[in-house]
């Protein structure tokens, strides 16, 4: 039985992630200044757009999936958790890709990143609390919310901050690193799944077929819901791919750091994150590539 299973993940392990992700911040950090955000700040709508539809309607469609789907309860926690979480690194190398406004992107990527403090935590637990074998769990596991929003802060925000200052008070520096630090971030990421996912290939291999489907499926709602919320919210084509992509891309890797954190690696959620941070990327690639043919003007 999935809900059964426990992935083996060191605390050291968890620590290394916990640094790794603070770096991949940093590095989408650099990209930013004090004037971007005035610039938000004078118009808005596309960024509250983009934060609506990561924190309201990809958790409401994940609901009703799990509602329709019904599947294993440390599964629909899986994919609740992984809903609740901001959007993840490469949205922004994705979004430049597809042609769409990569500076929206940045920008939701760090407005959500803070939001996540407060947003992340209370949508795990009212989402998972309405779903009665997720409340189970819930209750099993004693969820602080505080916690977890501490734990977010000190992991997303705090490099988040560093960045931007970095960026303003020495935009030399930042410039030479903005590149590489990517790269470099990204790829230490991926190494780091593919070794984590190596010291549990076994149970990896057993229960990822049963939850591959799932999660194309959900992924895809996430997506197609992006998608939605942009083009009923009247964004130009520049602005709705950003949105889409950024409701599509999630921050697997919180994801998993909270999993092991605060659910003792329980098998389903872990193989949900897990598959999620592998199967985001394919996808957002391929959209990207779609959505590059045709040019749109900013």
């Amino acid at each position: 039985m999935i809900d059964e299973a426990v992935l083996d993940f060191s605390a050291g392990s968890l620590v290394l992630l916990n640094g790794i992700l603070a770096v991949v911040m940093f590095s989408i950090a650099i990209d930013l200044a004090p004037r971007d955000f005035r610039v938000l700040a004078r118009a808005p709508k596309p960024l509250i757009v983009g934060l609506v539809s990561q924190f309201v309607v990809l958790p409401v469609l994940t609901f009703l999936l799990v509602l329709a789907v019904r599947p294993q309860p440390s599964v629909a926690l899986g994919l609740m958790l992984v809903a609740a979480c901001p959007g993840g690194n490469i949205s922004n190398f994705i979004t430049h890709r597809a042609g769409g406004n990569a500076a929206l992107s940045v920008s939701m990527t760090a407005f959500a990143t803070v939001a996540a403090i407060l947003l992340t935590p209370l949508n795990i637990a009212f989402w998972g609390n309405l779903y009665a074998p997720t409340a189970e769990i819930l209750r099993a596991t004693a969820i602080d919310p505080v916690n977890i929003a501490i734990t977010v802060g000190l992991m997303l925000v705090l490099p988040l901050v560093l960045g931007v200052t970095l960026n303003t008070r020495r935009p030399d520096v930042t410039r030479k690193l903005r590149q590489p630090l990517q790269w470099v971030s990204m790829a230490i990421f991926v190494g780091f799944i593919i070794i984590a996912l190596a010291a549990n290939w076994a149970q990896f291999l057993t229960y990822a077929g049963g939850i591959a489907g799932l999660v194309i499926l959900h992924n895809a709602l996430a997506l197609g819901g992006g998608y939605a919320t942009a083009s009923l919210a009247g964004l130009s084509a520049f602005d709705r791919r950003a949105v889409t992509i950024e409701t599509g891309i999630q921050n697997s890797g919180l994801g998993l750091v909270l999993i092991f954190g605060f659910f003792g690696g329980l098998g389903g959620m872990a193989v949900v994150a897990a598959f999620w941070g592998i199967w985001h990327a394919i996808s957002g690639l391929a959209l990207a590539s779609v959505m590059a043919r045709t040019k749109v003007a900013p």
